[in-house]
């Protein structure tokens, strides 16, 4: 994989980026923690030293899917060496409940008489003097909790043939798709099959809670949205908001598992920390943690689509079906996502896309890195590629015919102009620099005379909303002090996650004063700071928070225009903040002093030196019941072309090649940016290839609960050629006034590597010489591949 320094110099994006000073917004400086993190020096929630009399905690779980709580018989598990105290529901002094939009998630499952919903949800806490001890006890849960099994609903299926779903359906309208398909001069019904994937964030699930003065509360928690976590702590605790303070320096990784189950942990935590008045730390097990929480939603997908002899759609119907699991958790805003993007980088006239959440006794699934975009997306661009096999056409050249338009063909199904439309452009850019039309015809060569290896190549585009799908999450706060020696300190509403935020809001401030990027420093995600924060999600990031530590920085820049203009005359005009240094007075007679000297003037003429910010994105808008608006702020846009080789003997894949090209906007940070794309990529690719979530039909458990059993990409999966670019890195402008012009880069990249499924379906179907469209499911495993290599020959005969 490229790493920032390896770049090549004939690139321009990057060299241009290098060129720019320190500090300056644009500039590819290095993560603000990166020697921390390579020395294993940055303190994450387990590394807080533990105060005197902390205590450790764990959980019971639920031995069954689905069944009738009879008894706890805990008598057992208190005996047990070093426990301290078990605890279950009714020793919540508030509200058993941590569902994040629908209260319909007990913390705790309850006692006789309540419902267990699914293998490993929890039941009971114990608490104990150390963490091995509390989890020794735990382990007791599969007899301590005396249950009536009930039939359980493992799959979507069959909690859609079921009729039981955790919300009610979600339909999205233009047109009249069937009327339009059954004008259609072609015709294809198709089922996919779309797995989920689990976060498998190298930090897990922590929080660390201490009681504090006055009945108050302090949670540590690696959590994505720490005023959610307030919030529950303090309904659970049964006291006021302003009560629980709740911090977060940095996540070990997130990707949205972070979101709204870390939930659970904290408010159990609390609980015992309130209950017994001493600091408790609740860190679970790997094994718990994936039996406990949700991950990705897997969908399967019942299309119908109408098209005609370019392959350009004229009508689609599709049911989509998603895992919610037990509870609906996250599981609306994720179809709402999903629906509004099948259509990718397409215009399709008719559509009537139909949403359901299916209720199953498994985990309660949750936010991941794209929210249900990449999973509505997905549907598309199987359907595309399926269309032009059977046209027996280029899938690039079907995916171009059905591509948004510029001035016309340009309204999206839910209504929302797309206005900054570069696919065109961006996938012709990629088409030549990537080389697609010569690694076509050399593939078709190569499978002619290779009877046992299959080599496939696919290029796929990306469209991709940027916003929140509800409107009032989309603002931010932050604060900035200036300090007399010229340094600063930032606090805003978003949380690290490794991703780089607090490296982009420090650049943002720094540029805003003129000082380099070495004296401004970001602190910890606090409730007691910021309030009533958003989740760091949906890619908004660097757009809100850094449009609101823009928004306190220029505020205490403008005092300080106000200060230089009284002290050496001249005009606002006339000031100038930049290199550390301050210039000001009339043209030609103006004096400069050190940026720290200046400010420790001001202060000594009693200039406010710090500043709140606040931003809220502009021009929003959602009708949830009509499924019409405009969602999205802008549009983000990408492509990748791939190039993959397949033993059809055994089913192993390997990307030989993969050339990615992103719309970045005027990048904040190049060398971040490159380096989410790079990730989101790779991550994208294992969800789509190797990723694979098995539950036992029978009993429920997931029995790909641990990473010997459930695989994620390694440093040896990435592709030997791997190129990644921006896309008119440093020249683009896009119309939304982002902060400085720049665009998203969390979620959209990890759409890209649609194009390594795509070209293992392509090396596939080369079993049949392109003449059969092969069911290949996802992820595309070695089982699934050799099972539609099987199905391939097996038609051909």
């Amino acid at each position: 994989m490229n790493k920032p320094s390896d770049l090549p110099l004939a690139e321009p994006a990057r060299v241009a980026a290098c060129k720019q000073p320190a500090g300056v917004a644009g500039a590819a400086v290095a993560h603000e923690s990166a020697a921390l993190h390579v020395a294993g020096a940055a303190p994450y929630t387990d590394d807080v030293p533990e105060l005197a009399g902390t205590l450790h905690a764990a959980l019971g779980l639920s031995p069954i899917a689905h069944g009738t709580v009879e008894r706890l018989d805990l008598d057992a598990v208190r005996a047990m060496p070093g426990v301290v105290a078990v605890l279950s529901a009714r020793d919540i002094p508030g509200a058993n409940e941590c569902g994040p939009l629908v209260h319909d998630d007990p913390i705790l499952a309850g006692e006789a008489g309540a419902t267990l919903r699914y293998l490993g949800q929890p039941v009971f806490i114990v608490v104990a003097q150390s963490r091995e001890q509390a989890r020794r006890a735990a382990a007791l849960a599969r007899k301590a909790i005396v249950a009536k099994p009930l039939p359980p609903h493992i799959t979507a299926e069959s909690a859609h043939a079921a009729g039981q779903y955790v919300l009610p359906p979600m339909h999205l309208k233009r047109g009249d798709a069937r009327a339009a398909i059954d004008a259609s001069p072609r015709r294809m019904k198709q089922r996919i099959e779309l797995g989920g994937q689990e976060q498998f964030y190298l930090e897990g699930q922590i929080s660390y809670a201490m009681p504090a003065e006055g009945g108050g509360m302090k949670v540590l928690c690696s959590t994505q949205h720490p005023s959610e976590m307030q919030h529950m702590v303090a309904h659970a605790l049964h006291r006021p908001v302003h009560a629980v303070q709740v911090e977060c320096r940095r996540m070990g990784g997130g990707f949205g598992g972070k979101e709204s189950q870390s939930a659970v942990f904290a408010c159990c935590a609390a609980v015992a920390a309130a209950q017994l008045s001493r600091p408790v730390k609740l860190r679970v097990d790997r094994d718990d943690d994936f039996l406990v929480t949700g991950r990705r939603h897997g969908f399967f997908f019942d299309a119908e689509v109408g098209y005609d002899d370019a392959g350009r759609i004229l009508g689609a119907e599709v049911t989509m079906v998603s895992n919610a699991g037990h509870s609906a958790d996250l599981s609306g805003p994720v179809m709402t996502r999903a629906l509004c993007h099948f259509d990718n980088a397409y215009w399709l006239p008719h559509v009537a896309l139909h949403g359901y959440s299916a209720k199953t006794n498994t985990q309660s699934n949750t936010a991941f890195r794209g929210f249900g975009g990449p999973q509505g997306a997905f549907a598309a661009e199987v359907l595309l590629d399926s269309i032009a096999r059977e046209l027996r056409l280029d899938p690039l050249a079907v995916r171009k015919a059905n591509f948004y338009g510029t001035t016309g063909h340009n309204v999206t199904p839910y209504g929302q102009v797309v206005r900054d439309n570069v696919i065109g452009e961006l996938v012709a850019e990629l088409e030549r620099t990537s080389g697609y039309a010569r690694r076509r015809e050399a593939a078709a060569a190569f499978n002619a005379t290779s009877p046992v290896l299959k080599k496939g190549v696919a290029l796929t585009p990306v469209k991709f909303g940027i916003s929140f799908n509800v409107v009032h999450l989309n603002q931010a706060g932050a604060l900035v002090h200036v300090y007399t020696d010229g340094t600063v300190l930032v606090n805003h509403g978003g949380t690290e996650m490794g991703q780089g935020l607090n490296t982009k809001v420090a650049q943002v401030v720094a540029h805003e004063l003129g000082i380099a990027f070495e004296h401004v420093r970001c602190t910890a995600s606090d409730t007691q700071k910021v309030a009533n924060t958003s989740a760091t999600a949906a890619s908004t990031g660097s757009d809100l928070h850094g449009k609101a530590a823009q928004d306190a920085a220029r505020q205490i820049r403008e005092r300080l225009v106000a200060f230089a203009v009284h002290k050496f005359g001249g005009t606002p005009a006339d000031v100038r903040f930049a290199g550390g240094q301050v210039t000001a007075g009339p043209a030609g007679a103006g004096a400069t002093m050190h940026f720290a000297e200046f400010v420790q003037a001001a202060y000594m003429a009693r200039v406010q030196l710090w500043s709140d910010g606040f931003y809220a994105t502009p021009g929003l808008s959602w009708d949830r019941e009509k499924m019409q608006g405009n969602p999205f702020f802008y549009f983000a846009y990408g492509a990748a072309m791939s190039e993959v080789v397949i033993d059809t003997l055994t089913g192993e894949s390997k990307v030989l090649a993969a050339h990615l090209l992103y719309d970045a906007g005027r990048s904040l940070n190049p060398a971040v940016d490159i380096g989410q794309v790079e990730g989101a990529f790779i991550q994208g690719m294992g969800w789509l290839t190797m990723e694979e979530l098995v539950w036992h039909p029978q009993t429920g458990l997931l029995t790909t609960h641990a990473p010997s059993t459930y695989k994620i990409p390694c440093a040896n999966d990435a592709p030997a050629e791997f190129v990644t670019r921006l896309f008119r890195a440093g020249e683009a402008d896009h119309p939304a006034d982002t902060i400085h012009r720049s665009k998203a880069v969390g979620e959209p990249p990890l759409l890209l590597p649609f194009s390594v499924f795509l070209a293992i379906r392509d090396a596939v179907s080369a079993v049949g010489g392109h003449r059969v469209d092969p069911p290949l499911r996802a992820p595309a495993t070695a089982e699934a591949i050799l099972s539609a290599v099987s199905a391939v020959q097996g038609m051909m005969h």
